[in-house]
């Protein structure tokens, strides 16, 4: 009796140090819910936040990620405000003053273009060479341009509009006049005017002639700032990450992600979007090969909102600190994972 009762006890010891051993390996931890919606359709502009949940990158930082993409019939910065999304993909510095200006709750809590990509395309033979040269020709502006960039080439550059014609997003009026300029993104527009028309255009991105807002910031409401710092902060770093991986890692799991969402994507033009980037620093310059990707500054904030004050589009009067807080970036997330050369 004595050894069947040493035996039952032994076996239900076993029993026990191995369900024991068997639980936590299968367990996994419960993932944060986080939905985040982007300004447009999927494409490589977006690439760095598809490729943080392609790969698992938001899912090792606990986080369950849902991106909810924009498109021309979207407007997700009304679901974040709604609280219906967590995280927004804010266009430019200044939706931020404009949120401010109007009293919405919401605040930028990282940028990950260090530049704007904004350019104006023009015919090799104008014979383009930097922005001033763009002032005798025809420039097809759409109307946000009109409201914002321009008014910043009047007030810094001088421009006159009597020569601004409306851009419709067709490409074909600039390229039927060869004494005319065309708006455009560096990573996109000179890619379909080289396909469409066989020459390569000039580019004069607007960046590098001091026109420095952030662009494609990481927005939320101030509340989450506020009530869930540590899923803000993972959120940012993960994305950060993603984008490292989508600029000089593997990004096949992201473009496969956005070629999945909008088929027009392809091969050829994502990795034309992804080479711009690198080539003009849009993501990664600046204060962010110090402080990391989604770098933001106060001296920065200041000097455009200094320059959007001169050119009439924001008023002199509005707190622009508000739009933005530093809590979550320049820690220098992720600069490991730039290539050393």
């Amino acid at each position: 009796m004595m050894r069947l009762a040493l035996s039952l006890r032994t076996l239900t010891a076993g029993l026990v140090l191995a369900l024991g051993l068997a639980g936590p390996a299968t367990a996994e931890p419960a993932l944060d819910k986080v939905s985040f919606g982007t300004n447009w359709v999927a494409e490589g502009e977006h690439g760095g936040f598809f490729q943080a949940l392609a790969d698992g990158t938001y899912k090792k930082y606990g986080l369950d990620v849902k991106i909810v993409p924009g498109g021309p019939n979207v407007n997700n910065r009304v679901l974040l405000i709604s609280g219906k999304l967590d995280f927004f993909m804010t266009a430019n510095t200044l939706q931020s003053f404009d949120a401010v200006a109007n009293n919405v709750p919401v605040v930028a809590v990282a940028a990950m273009f260090q530049k704007d990509p904004q350019v104006f395309l023009a015919h090799p033979e104008s014979k383009v060479t930097k922005i001033e040269d763009l002032k005798p020709l025809t420039l097809f502006v759409s109307k946000e341009g009109i409201a914002s960039y321009f008014q910043w080439l009047k007030s810094e550059y001088g421009f006159s509009g009597e020569k601004v014609k409306p851009y419709t997003f067709n490409a074909q009026p600039f390229l039927a006049d060869r004494k005319s300029a065309m708006q455009g993104y560096v990573t996109s527009e000179p890619f379909a005017v080289e396909k469409r028309a066989g020459f390569k255009p000039t580019v004069i991105l607007l960046a590098d002639a001091g026109f420095n807002p952030y662009s494609t910031l990481i927005e939320t409401r101030r509340d989450l700032v506020e009530n869930k710092q540590d899923l803000v902060q993972r959120f940012v770093d993960a994305s950060i990450v993603g984008w490292y991986t989508y600029l000089y890692g593997d990004n096949t799991a992201g473009n496969a992600m956005i070629k999945k969402l909008n088929p027009e994507m392809t091969d050829d033009l994502l990795a034309y979007s992804v080479a711009k980037m690198r080539k003009y620093g849009i993501v990664d310059s600046g204060d962010s090969l110090r402080d990391g990707i989604g770098a933001m500054s106060d001296a920065r904030y200041a000097s455009f909102f200094d320059k959007m004050v001169r050119a009439g589009v924001v008023r002199r009067d509005i707190d622009f600190r508000k739009a933005y807080t530093l809590r979550f970036v320049n820690k220098g997330v992720g600069l490991d994972l730039r290539p050393k050369n």
